[in-house]
């Protein structure tokens, strides 16, 4: 393991307790407001304690689409969401966590995942590899969608993009065994990179959940493309990801 995946793995580490330790497994808040400010105190939080440490790193910029948009520019850039699934962590419920991603000219070089409800750590380093806890993973064997079980992470977007989604769902839901649609984007690419799930897309994608878990899958085994069936980078419209077997399928459906 590099330096600075060890540096990224530290962080996580560190972030990802201090959510833990203000995780109520009772937690149910009453209305949008009270989970805006308690989601908005958790990213605050973790990105604090990830952004120190990631710091001392260097030539490596902050990326932030408050402040730069969503678009990443070329050079290296730390992409991170401090608190990853915040819905999830406010409600009481386990898929949560704290993604690091290294991009380089628009392609995700290092990754990591921290999941603190299981103790799990996911690491994908670009060329060697993905593990959880230093276990390998590897995407699906599978060759026909109607065995398929795949997921989709549709969130808030446009109504032209619910409208796209739907008829997606739809065709997909014809020819896989199930589909799914799961918040946030991370935990269903961890699922496809450890050959739980099969398929994954979604229309314009969260850039720190498909940065990291795009990677993880990628080094499993996976086929990570637009819905064109081109090459995919962080800045790509939408995102395709499945296990060699699928991925021609899938995307002829969704097409």
């Amino acid at each position: 393991m590099t330096e600075v995946l060890k540096t990224m793995v530290q962080a996580a580490e560190q972030a990802g307790q201090a959510l833990l330790a203000s995780f109520d497994p009772a937690s149910r808040p009453p209305d949008r407001a009270a989970m805006y400010e308690a989601g908005t105190r958790l990213e605050a939080t973790s990105t604090a304690i990830v952004r120190e440490a990631l710091d001392a790193v260097p030539e490596v910029g902050w990326w932030d689409e408050d402040e730069r948009g969503r678009e990443v520019p070329p050079g290296r850039w730390w992409v991170v969401d401090g608190t990853e699934g915040a819905v999830n962590h406010v409600h009481g419920l386990p898929e949560w966590g704290v993604t690091i991603t290294l991009v380089a000219d628009g392609r995700p070089e290092l990754a990591v995942v921290r999941q603190p409800i299981g103790d799990l750590t996911y690491t994908a380093t670009r060329g060697q590899g993905a593990f959880r806890n230093g276990v390998p993973l590897r995407v699906s064997a599978k060759t026909e969608l109607a065995a398929a079980a795949v997921t989709a992470s549709q969130a808030g977007n446009s109504p032209a993009v619910y409208e796209r989604f739907a008829g997606a769902w739809a065709a997909m839901a014809a020819e896989a065994l199930l589909v799914r649609n799961t918040i946030p984007t991370t935990f269903p690419l961890l699922g496809l990179a450890a050959g739980q799930y099969d398929v994954f897309w979604q229309y314009e994608p969260d850039l720190p959940g498909s940065a990291a878990g795009s990677l993880l899958a990628l080094e499993a085994g996976a086929v990570v493309s637009d819905l064109s069936g081109g090459p995919w980078d962080v800045n790509s419209a939408d995102i395709l990801v499945a296990a060699p077997g699928l991925h021609a399928a899938a995307l002829a459906v969704l097409k």
